[in-house]
């Protein structure tokens, strides 16, 4: 009997992403949606991980009757050594991500940066000083071109540990020692995880695994932070601005202009570009009565954060963005944009106009980005996109009108300038709330969409469970963009939804129960923020002490591999909404699950319901509490002077 295929309501939450697939069945359109379920039940050897093809004398697929590939890798190796070739391409993307940036940086020291600058020299002086730069009557230009060549160190140093680990806590560092899991320079790491996975090499999944953990804290406490600091220090660091989410965001009117990928340079440009009065006269004498610039996915946070630009949608919905027929021209560069976006917008008259030269897609329009022409590129395409806009056509577009607001740009700086104030700024009034249980603890839940499960389901479900629970949640990624969308990223949505002690943080803070922290790469900040909390004190020695989790609910990346190793291996357990690739190997299951969590303090836990995640999440949350002493509910009182005068205050 053949299959009923989904509604739409079964494959998405919102209302816009509903109606826009909906539209594309209508317009013969092919959406991931469609397609995840024309590839039927996936292969049992690949979801399982037994699969070898490392060499050409298979592909070896392990079964009961067959133990062994035909060198003799059994089950164990084999996923071991799948499992670190994926967080090597997770690893490799972040990172790779941050190198660009730096590389910016350093042009920028020479005096070779076109129209880019350092916008935030504080932002510089801070990251100096963090690596031992003297900044003493060092000219900006100097300092950038110094800085950028010490964390370029960072990508290729062969022996050294990387120095960016000295930002964790003094205690982490000496986790890491003990097991041997200090990285050296992310370049090395990636390569040697590419040697030992090579045919007949590393054959103990033990030892392979150890080296994935290894690799991953080279991106999350070297690549993805080090794209974070030098983000801050080019564009901006974000401080809280408000806008708007989801398709309805797009004007009937104006030219609409979506960036979608993940770095951020070239969208900078864009941003700045779109207030120029001569690319908003040139899109009136179009036709349209001015410009909308939007995003998609990650590169969506990036300019969010720093500008306020309205989101259009997260991974799943760049095919539905094209679908309403109002899109010009999509902007893409690397990571996450699919290769289908082409295929989509031949219904309609979207232009694909790919920008990076290490990221090519067959039928979009190749535009090389280049930095000392970025915004004069910037411009022409956006005159290019108003050129476009004579072709929409009327009959074909159909805006979904639905928008939220929202509230973002948390960085860890902003929360501390939020709790404190300019001259006090701390995690201090953070802290004292988690330790009288106003806040029962901090979860951060990061990651994709994946076409497999409904739109965003799970990672609304989950976040008000938790908030529920008085759990202040944390969010970067796709799954902040999910909370945008559901109207959970305003101060008032903890009056409708947070339990009564996270309410009144809230409530005296003014600040949203979900703080939007950025994009996939920020989840270092994430790391920070845990580190702010540590040092601190008050909340335990260590990042594995304190009541922190981590959620990737909807993921589907290798990044979300990378990710959630680099968490677990700094100390805080990681729930995934569906696991990985890794069951054909009960050794390796256990490893990560279970063993991991006596070598680093944390480990991975799955849970493919979010009501169950929630409940796992608490557990995990008031072990700790209970560990710290501080799991009892504060009793509140009135002082008057005579207890004033007990406490020495």
């Amino acid at each position: 009997m053949e299959k009923k295929p989904k509604t739409a309501e079964e494959r998405a939450c919102d209302p816009a992403s509903i109606s826009s697939i909906c539209k594309a069945a209508t317009d013969c359109v092919d959406l991931s949606f469609f397609r995840v379920e024309r590839q039927g039940a996936p292969c049992p050897f690949g979801a399982k991980g037994l699969c070898c093809r490392i060499c050409h004398m298979g592909p070896c697929r392990i079964t009961a009757k067959s133990p062994r590939g035909v060198c003799g890798a059994d089950a164990d190796t084999i996923v071991a050594r799948n499992f670190l070739r994926e967080v090597a391409g997770g690893a490799a993307a972040h990172s790779d991500h941050g190198r660009h940036l730096v590389l910016l940086l350093k042009r920028i020291g020479r005096g070779e940066g076109g129209a880019y600058t350092v916008k935030d020299e504080q932002a510089l002086h801070r990251v100096a000083r963090s690596y031992g730069i003297d900044v003493q009557g060092m000219d900006i230009s100097a300092l950038a071109a110094q800085v950028a060549e010490v964390l370029l160190a960072e990508f290729t140093s062969q022996e050294e540990p990387l120095k960016t680990l000295r930002l964790s806590p003094l205690s982490r560092q000496g986790v890491w020692r003990k097991q041997d899991a200090s990285p050296s320079g992310v370049d090395r790491m990636v390569v040697e995880a590419m040697h030992r996975t090579h045919m007949g090499v590393d054959h103990d999944y033990m030892n392979i695994l150890l080296h994935a953990f290894r690799l991953s804290l080279a991106d999350g406490w070297g690549g993805s932070r080090i794209a974070s600091m030098v983000s801050d220090i080019l564009f901006g660091t974000p401080m809280p601005v408000r806008s708007t989410a989801n398709l309805g965001i797009l004007g009937a009117e104006t030219v609409n202009v979506l960036v979608h990928g993940h770095e951020p340079a070239l969208s900078e440009m864009l941003a700045a570009a779109a207030n120029d009065p001569e690319v908003k006269e040139y899109a009136k004498q179009a036709g349209a009565s001015g410009l909308t610039l939007a995003g998609i996915c990650c590169t969506a946070n990036e300019v969010l954060m720093r500008h306020g630009i309205p989101v259009a949608g997260n991974f799943l919905q760049q095919e539905l963005a094209i679908v309403t027929g109002a899109v010009e021209m999509m902007l893409i560069d690397v990571q996450c944009c699919m290769p289908s976006l082409p295929d989509v917008a031949k219904s309609y008259h979207t232009e694909i106009v790919s920008t990076s030269r290490i990221a090519r897609t067959i039928g979009a329009q190749a535009v090389e980005f280049q930095t000392d022409k970025a915004y004069e590129i910037a411009k022409s395409l956006l005159k290019r996109a108003a050129d476009n806009f004579r072709k929409r056509d009327p009959q074909k577009v159909d805006i979904p009108r639905h928008t939220s607001p929202l509230v973002a740009g948390f960085s860890v700086e902003a929360i501390k300038y939020m709790l404190g104030g300019t001259y006090r700024a701390s995690f201090r009034p953070l802290n004292d709330a988690v330790i009288q249980g106003r806040i029962r603890g901090v979860v951060g839940i990061v990651g994709c969409n994946n076409a497999k499960s409904k739109l965003d389901s799970y990672i609304n479900t989950l976040t008000i469970e938790l908030l529920k629970e008085n759990i202040l949640v944390l969010k970067t990624g796709c799954a902040a963009i999910a909370s945008a969308k559901a109207g959970k990223l305003t101060p008032e949505a903890a009056l409708e939804c947070a339990g009564p002690g996270l309410k009144e943080v809230c409530e005296a803070v003014g600040m949203p129960p979900v703080l939007h922290m950025g994009s996939c790469v920020d989840n270092s900040r994430l790391l920070e923020a845990a580190t702010e909390i540590v040092a601190e004190g008050g909340l335990g020695e260590d990042l594995s002490d304190v009541p922190v989790v981590g959620v990737a609910p909807e993921w589907m990346s290798e990044k979300a591999i990378s990710i959630g190793c680099y968490f677990v291996a700094s100390g805080i357990d990681v729930v995934l909404g569906h696991p990985f690739s890794v069951e054909g190997s009960e050794n390796v299951t256990r490893f990560l699950h279970h063993e991991a969590g006596e070598l680093f303090g944390a480990s991975f836990h799955v849970h493919e319901d979010p009501h169950a995640a929630a409940r796992a999440i608490l557990e995990i949350i008031d072990r700790r509490r209970e560990k710290l002493g501080i799991n009892r509910k504060a009793e509140r009182k009135l002082m008057d002077m005579k207890d004033r005068r007990e406490l020495g205050v």
